[in-house]
């Protein structure tokens, strides 16, 4: 069964990333989009990164254009406004499809498991969060209006840190 360190990911500008370089560290995965009435998480996501990377959390931010359109910018321009609207500090990458035939290896493999309180299937949309232990194990999985700062969600960041 493979696990998170086995996918390679690119980065926003355009850098292949081995995920192999978050072993030993929490990391949570969540698809962003700009324009979407969640895009204010990019604050919570941001203050969680801030909290908690010195005790080896890592926030990465996955760009989808995949629900209503709501992330259309290029790459460039999609960081741009993170960083200046909201700080982002933590790293993104490059924009893919979440679900279907276009989603890379990486989100087929996070949407087949059955991973609480979500489950199993389709990124429902912007915003769905996926937390991953140290070892690359997916420990828990977030619907997307699920708060960064949700007792749910930091309790579970904690338990793994």
């Amino acid at each position: 069964m493979p696990k998170l360190h086995d996918f390679t990911l690119t980065t926003i500008d355009g850098q292949d990333r081995s995920l192999a370089d978050y072993k030993g560290k929490v990391v949570l995965l969540v698809n962003v989009a700009s324009k979407c009435g969640l895009t204010p998480q990019y604050d919570g996501l941001q203050r969680l990164y801030e909290t908690y990377s010195p005790r080896g959390l890592e926030v990465l931010g996955i760009p989808c254009n995949q629900f209503a359109g709501q992330e259309p910018g290029s790459e460039s321009e999609i960081q741009q406004f993170c960083s200046t609207t909201y700080g982002v500090t933590f790293p993104l990458f490059a924009k893919v499809d979440v679900n279907g035939a276009g989603a890379p290896p990486f989100y087929k493999w996070l949407t087949s498991l059955d991973v609480a309180p979500e489950g199993t299937g389709d990124v429902k949309w912007n915003f769905g969060k996926f937390l991953v232990g140290k070892d690359g194990e997916v420990v828990g999985r977030f619907a997307p209006p699920t708060e960064p700062q949700a007792k749910e969600l930091v309790r579970a960041v904690e338990a793994q840190l």
